[in-house]
């Protein structure tokens, strides 16, 4: 039986791969997308019960669709994500077959094509689009030993408070994902301990508008690259609860204990850098900086916003602020589980092209990899700040199948002209 061909095939069957087939559908360009669990698996399964988009229905989606049953200023639950991702497929009718988990990759040298070993036979295909986007491999970190005597889990395997053993929680990482979970718990009744990094914190909404909308008429979602030194800082932004600011010292005050950065264990005791206060602080800049922006852009353009004075209110330092621990005995404070949400690793061991650095990032320029007919799509910051967001990706979506256009053009004219001289 021959090989299964196509001009292009597209690996991972989420929001970039269907926002890759859409516009490759309107370009006219042959392609599959292949897709190992089913449409928007990440969704569905590799996040928490309680998960909600982090940005409003009317904001975060695909310009062609709106979510059903959601209030545009409200956050749909992840299922309603998934629901809506599948429902957008079916729609532009995108060629994506589940089911088919992609295990090898490589370029057939003088033959134009990349020969693509799947769990369903072999695909070859003049170009390749990985977008698996870059939330691939729980990582965490190498401080406490697997068999030290406590539970550890990352936020990937995180479901609900009632699947933890009983006993605190050590939430480790207070980035979106990390600040929302530890709350979860907390309101579940847990002790929790929250180990503050450095983090953005701005505000969820400010004078009637969302943070999103802020972001979109300052122009800081085309912002093309992150601030020098700010590659590890986290946002911690939510919309549990119907959107809530995350406010550090607010949970304190409602029972949490927050400590610096961890940094090691010994013996049962884990040590924190001494770095809470100034962590603290600078997300409260953050969050300032944003509400001065948001005030100048108002004036400057006579818009009629309610003020809201109250949003620069910051509460007191709590005490675990103010004399921060810098060690802690974990079994002495009942901690049964260490919580990592502590982000992700990329994983393309599949692709063996060499497009990518000694550190195993991707080579590329807006999603255009070095390797000719190699492309990835749904990385952060792929092309600006909004890239990693549904409806950023739906953009960086359209400037690879434009290039992948132009390209097959200048493959037409080569056919074209060869048929003319042998003629």
């Amino acid at each position: 039986m021959p090989n299964e061909q196509t001009d292009t095939l597209v690996v991972g069957g989420g929001q970039a791969g269907i926002a890759m087939s859409e516009h490759l559908g309107k370009a006219g360009i042959p392609h599959l997308v292949l897709e190992k669990d089913r449409i928007a698996e990440a969704w569905r399964t590799a996040r928490w019960d309680g998960l909600v988009a982090n940005g409003p229905a009317w904001h975060d989606r695909f310009p062609g669709l709106e979510f059903r049953d959601c209030d545009p200023d409200g956050f749909p639950a992840k299922q309603a994500v998934a629901e809506y991702l599948a429902d957008y497929a079916a729609m532009i009718d995108a060629p994506i077959r589940c089911g088919v988990e992609v295990l090898g990759a490589e370029r057939i040298e003088g033959a134009g094509h990349f020969r693509v070993e799947t769990s369903d036979g072999v695909v070859e295909a003049k170009n390749i689009v990985c977008a698996t986007g870059a939330f691939q491999q729980p990582v965490i970190p190498p401080v406490v030993p697997q068999d030290a005597p406590v539970t550890q889990i990352h936020s990937y395997d995180y479901k609900n408070p009632d699947q933890l053993a009983a006993g605190a929680v050590m939430v480790v990482g207070a980035g979106s994902s990390g600040a929302q979970i530890a709350q979860e718990l907390m309101l579940a009744g847990r002790e929790v301990y929250l180990s503050i990094g450095a983090h953005d914190r701005p505000p969820r909404a400010y004078r009637g508008r969302d943070y999103c909308w802020w972001l979109g008429v300052l122009g800081l979602w085309d912002v093309a690259s992150m601030a020098p030194g700010t590659e590890h800082v986290t946002i911690a932004v939510s919309g549990a609860q119907g959107g809530q600011t995350v406010d550090f010292r607010r949970l304190a005050a409602q029972g949490m204990i927050l400590v610096g950065m961890t940094q090691a264990y010994e013996k049962g005791v884990l040590s924190f850098a001494d770095d809470l206060a100034g962590n603290i602080a600078a997300g409260d800049a953050n969050y300032l900086d944003l509400l001065d922006a948001a005030d100048a852009y108002a004036a400057r353009h006579g818009l009629d916003l309610p003020e809201e004075p109250e949003a620069r209110m910051i509460g007191p330092d709590p005490a675990c602020l103010t004399d921060p621990l810098r060690m802690l005995d974990l079994a002495q404070a009942g901690i049964t589980t260490i919580l990592w949400a502590t982000g992700y690793a990329r994983d393309y061991g599949w692709l063996k092209v060499d497009v990518f650095d000694e550190h195993g990032a991707p080579r590329h320029q807006r999603g255009v990899s070095v390797e000719p007919g190699v492309f990835f799509l749904g990385l952060p910051w792929q092309s600006r700040r909004g890239s990693s967001f549904i409806w950023g990706v739906w953009h960086d979506a359209k400037h690879l199948a434009d290039h992948i256009h132009t390209q097959r053009k200048y493959l037409d004219y080569h056919e074209g002209a060869a048929r003319k001289t042998t003629a």
